[in-house]
């Protein structure tokens, strides 16, 4: 049969009425797009939409450090470009309620705004609860905040030039939401993070016909989640994960912990589902976990036919009758997993015969600290049970033959990869690029970068600041990459302080810590020569500033030659 050549669809681009329409040519007649985080990484996401003099902002979260960070607790992103524009924002609106899509509000909110602003911020209920409990956790007042609760499939009009057309996705927690943004230059859809879940624990499913919908319109951009990019196939539906959950702790002979993340709602079901079939009572160990299973249950996310019981409460009971949801997924270390692995808890120990659910994988940079833990546990004899090997994780996001779904569906105009690193981005776009109906362009996006996009364009334009900001205890942006360096430096080479009295009657004492096992041959000399740096410089009467150089890099130089190894020195001195 010839073939036919196939002409390309004309695309219907409809303008909703309540978007106030402009004329080609008009002002500012593109849409800017500025991704402060969450691109080309896997956390820490926020996204701020702009259209002339009115802003809205997606989401506000953290990620956490890696082991080349000691002593950083949290990463939050630079918003300086949110802090300089604050008078035009309208609008947060939040996807859903993971740590890394809310957990840096509690930072960003008072950095933006300070500790009150009656700036709608939008959310579903599981979602806005958790943020509560955020805020004051952090010791903010909620009710400073203007939070509105939606429901994940609304419509929010923001401003003069936003209709925001929220539809549900499955997820691995409830009230996730992706957008359709309807502006006056065309329409963007952003996906949220996402997996077509055909059987979900609650039996929500994605709502592509709004989807579908805003594609047989025409669709400008599409932002989707690219997290498993490089995985063929579907993603595992939740039930899947469930039913294996009850076979395997059905089949435990003693105690069984699991350890799963803890906004991770639909998977805690499924463990409280198993046990309760099994006669187990269900405690709940780790801050995160009791907190969020807390909120669950107050607003009806969790179901559970007795209570949820403190570790205390089933420590006597017999090992076949109990069940514990720890945290500590991810391998850190205080979590309550990582003390039990370490033997550190003061409540309870692994003993052999206990059954240990690794009911996650780790987030890529905390595979050595996730397998550490697991050769512990396996050293004190349990059994442990985690992907790939057993069956009792799934993720929350979507494989190849879904992202090309919402391709289909949507078929966008231009197209930006999301939610992922650089490696998952690329993928995304050559199996964009691979699609019988491509987008014409597709841009991997880059933190920091201001996105212009018209009706017949989109581009990368300029750049604003962006970067991470340590959290460190109280502080919040106190740590700097030549701080962290410095840490490393001490971590990998030891230190050494040399505490010197500049007086009549000149002192020198020299501590080491973490250096080389130095003997007291290697530190007399050191404070041989410090002592004579010391005097010489009392004697020529030099500034403590010149003392502090000629005992610092003689010291550094003898220490390089002796040992190979280059500590951190410390010139303490001190007028006597």
């Amino acid at each position: 049969m010839e073939s036919q050549e196939r002409k390309p669809r004309k695309r219907r681009r409809r303008r909703p009425p309540d978007v106030t329409p402009i004329a080609p040519g008009e002002g500012r007649d593109h849409v800017e797009i500025v991704p402060l985080g969450g691109m080309g990484e896997i956390g820490k996401n926020i996204t701020a939409f702009r259209f002339r003099d009115e802003i809205f902002v997606l989401d506000g979260g953290l990620a956490f450090p890696d082991e080349g960070m000691p002593g950083v607790d949290l990463l939050i992103p630079r918003v300086d470009y949110l802090i300089e524009n604050r008078h035009l924002i309208k609008a947060w609106v939040l996807t859903h309620g993971h740590e890394d899509h809310i957990g840096g509000l509690p930072f960003i909110l008072p950095m933006v705004f300070g500790k009150e602003s009656q700036v709608p911020i939008y959310g579903a209920k599981l979602t806005l609860g958790l943020l509560r409990g955020k805020l004051e956790e952090f010791g903010l007042r909620p009710g400073s905040f203007n939070l509105k609760e939606i429901s994940p499939d609304d419509r929010i009009a923001v401003g003069r030039y936003f209709t925001l057309d929220l539809f549900r996705m499955t997820h691995s927690i409830p009230d996730n939401s992706g957008l359709v943004i309807r502006t006056p230059i065309g329409t963007i859809v952003h996906t949220g993070d996402f997996k077509l879940d055909a059987t979900p624990i609650d039996g929500k499913v994605s709502h592509l016909a709004k989807v579908a919908q805003a594609g047989a319109e025409g669709v400008l951009l599409l932002i989707a989640d690219s997290t498993n990019a490089e995985r063929p196939g579907y993603t595992p539906s939740e039930m899947e994960i469930a039913k294996e959950l009850d076979r395997v702790i059905g089949r435990a002979p003693g105690r069984v912990f699991v350890t799963t993340f803890a906004s991770h709602i639909h998977r805690i079901q499924a463990v409280i589902w198993a046990a309760e079939k099994y006669g187990r009572k269900v405690a709940m160990e780790g801050r995160s976990m009791v907190r969020f299973s807390r909120i669950a249950l107050e607003l009806g996310y969790l179901k559970v036919k007795d209570r949820l019981y403190a570790l205390e409460e089933v420590k006597d009971l017999p090992d076949h009758q109990v069940l514990i949801l720890a945290t500590g997924s991810q391998g850190q270390p205080m979590s309550v997993l990582h003390r039990l692995a370490f033997e550190g808890h003061a409540k309870m120990a692994i003993k052999p015969g206990d059954t240990v659910i690794l009911s996650s994988s780790p987030i890529p940079g905390n595979e050595e600290a996730v397998n550490r833990v697991i050769n512990r546990l396996y050293a004190l004899g349990a059994y442990v049970l985690y992907p790939p090997t057993y069956k009792v994780h799934a993720s929350g996001h979507a494989s190849q033959e879904e992202l090309k779904l919402i391709l289909n569906l949507t078929t966008p105009r231009f197209f930006m990869p999301w939610h992922g690193e650089v490696r998952h981005q690329t993928n995304f776009k050559w199996l964009a690029e691979s699609m019988s109906r491509p987008p014409e362009k597709t841009l991997i996006g880059e933190n920091g970068a201001v996105y212009r996009l018209t009706r017949e364009s989109f581009e990368k334009v300029a750049a604003v600041p962006s970067g991470v900001l340590y959290v460190d205890g109280l502080g919040v942006g106190d740590i700097t990459e030549e701080i962290l360096a410095d840490r490393q430096h001490m971590a990998e080479e030891g230190i050494v302080v040399i505490t010197a009295l500049a007086g009549r009657d000149p002192v020198v004492e020299v501590v080491s810590r973490g250096f080389v096992k130095a003997g007291e041959r290697l530190l007399g000399e050191v404070k041989r020569m410090a002592l004579e740096a010391l005097q010489n410089g009392v004697r020529e009467k030099k500034s403590l500033e010149r003392i502090r150089d000629d005992i610092y890099y003689p010291v550094k130089k003898f220490l390089k030659k002796a040992t190979g190894r280059d500590p951190v020195i410390l010139p303490v001195v001190i007028e006597g």
